[in-house]
């Protein structure tokens, strides 16, 4: 005996209501799929899903088929609202046992056991305090979320302001740094034609120096010539007499 065929509580499923789906001779022993359906037995089936989804194990995948089908059943069948159902049994009864033999040594064989199982899993309508209760808490998680929302916004908002501030304190301080660079440039543009003109009076000058000595030069000359000629004139009349 390899123990109890369903899970605990499973004794008491005649006695409850609710719609239910069966998926038979599944490739799997009970005692692997039991565990998985402990994780989701009296969960509402979104978080039951939820559940299934994120397990890590092989028989997952076929327990969540057979939650999707009660699901259905419920809804179509029955008229349910999805969102007020939620897992109200399940269990996992073993199926056959299908034999089959491996060779060993001297001829021997021995014997493998492929076993399988049949998943049940039964959904049913919530009570209407639990109902209230998740609504309160859908209710306040909503609230949260766009509060949380609002925030982030607003926050968002608050930093394009100081991106938007910053850029514009850039280009003022850009155009500020151009104004200066121009004033710079017209200042020693100023500075240069003054030097130049300094530098052109200076010149004038200079040629005009130059010229008042070239003039008192050919002047002086001019008078030692005179001279020269007046004494050359008296040395030859001094001669005749």
């Amino acid at each position: 005996m390899t123990g109890p065929k369903t899970n605990e509580g499973a004794t008491a499923v005649g006695e409850r209501t609710g719609t239910k789906a069966v998926a038979r001779h599944i490739r799997s022993s009970a005692f692997k799929a039991r565990p998985v359906l402990d994780l989701i037995r009296g969960l509402d089936v979104r978080r039951a899903d939820e559940v299934l989804m994120l397990t890590e194990r092989g028989i997952a995948r076929d327990i969540r088929k057979v939650l999707r089908s009660a699901v259905a059943n419920a809804v179509n069948n029955d008229g349910q609202d999805v969102d007020e159902l939620f897992v109200v049994a399940c269990f996992a009864d073993e199926g056959s046992t299908l034999k089959r033999f491996r060779p060993r040594a001297r001829g021997r064989a021995t014997r493998i056991r492929k076993r399988t199982c049949h998943i049940t899993v039964i959904v049913a309508r919530m009570s209407d305090e639990r109902l209230e209760i998740l609504r309160a808490k859908a209710e306040g998680a909503s609230a949260s979320a766009s509060a949380a929302r609002r925030a982030r916004v607003e926050a968002s908002r608050q930093r394009a302001e100081a991106a938007k501030a910053a850029v514009d304190a850039a280009d003022d301080d850009e155009a500020m740094t151009d104004e200066a660079i121009a004033d710079d440039v017209a200042a020693d543009e100023i500075a240069a034609d003054a030097t130049e003109a300094e530098a052109t009076e200076a010149d004038a000058v200079e040629a005009d120096a130059a010229d008042d000595g070239d003039d008192a030069a050919d002047d002086a000359a001019d008078a030692v010539a005179t001279d020269d000629g007046a004494e050359a004139d008296e040395t030859d009349e001094t001669e005749k007499n």
